[in-house]
């Protein structure tokens, strides 16, 4: 019932359609989510996720995780990070992956919602480190569309895949068109 709730509110409210498909099959995977230009851009992700019998988790700050908002971020799938910590994230992050039977972590390779000319490349070594899958997806506001590109496996070549999947978003645009990657 949920999801005929959200896919009535996503599709046919708001007017999204989605572009590709989602594997549902695919158990643990790192999504890579472009561009992320606006706070909006949680409440698509929701939706989008929602469309699906899936879960579909992200990471943020552990200091959003305290009273009153916490339980809600926890319950819609939010997996709290210590930034302050010493440790490796890249590490840390890819050690989640080994306690999870299924694990879909959505991420901004963009690190903010500011304009950025260069992605972070943390993303890329928890993919090669857990050896998982990349999922592209494209939340082009232009054409009101969630674009789900192919699974895409590292090379590990770094500057040639970067490249790759950064060339999958230039026709994308954002909710904030001119903070938009390409």
């Amino acid at each position: 019932m949920k999801q005929i709730i959200y896919r009535f509110i996503f599709f046919t409210l708001m007017g999204w359609k989605v572009k590709g498909t989602f594997d549902t099959n695919i158990k643990k995977c790192i999504m890579i989510v472009v561009p992320h230009t606006s706070w909006f851009d949680f409440f698509i992700g929701v939706f989008f996720r929602g469309t699906y019998p899936v879960e579909i988790n992200f990471l943020a700050k552990k200091e959003l995780f305290k009273f009153p908002l916490g339980g809600y971020l926890k319950w819609m799938g939010g997996i709290p990070l210590d930034r302050s910590k010493t440790e490796n994230k890249v590490d840390a992050i890819a050690r989640i992956f080994e306690t999870k039977d299924v694990l879909r972590l959505s991420l901004s390779p963009e690190g903010t919602r500011k304009k950025v000319t260069q992605w972070k490349s943390g993303y890329y070594y928890i993919a090669q480190k857990a050896n998982l899958p990349i999922i592209p997806i494209g939340f082009d506001y232009a054409n009101k569309q969630v674009i789900v590109f192919e699974p895409f496996t590292v090379t590990n070549d770094f500057e040639k895949d970067s490249k790759y999947l950064e060339s999958l978003f230039k026709n994308v645009k954002g909710k904030v068109a001119e903070n938009s990657f390409i």
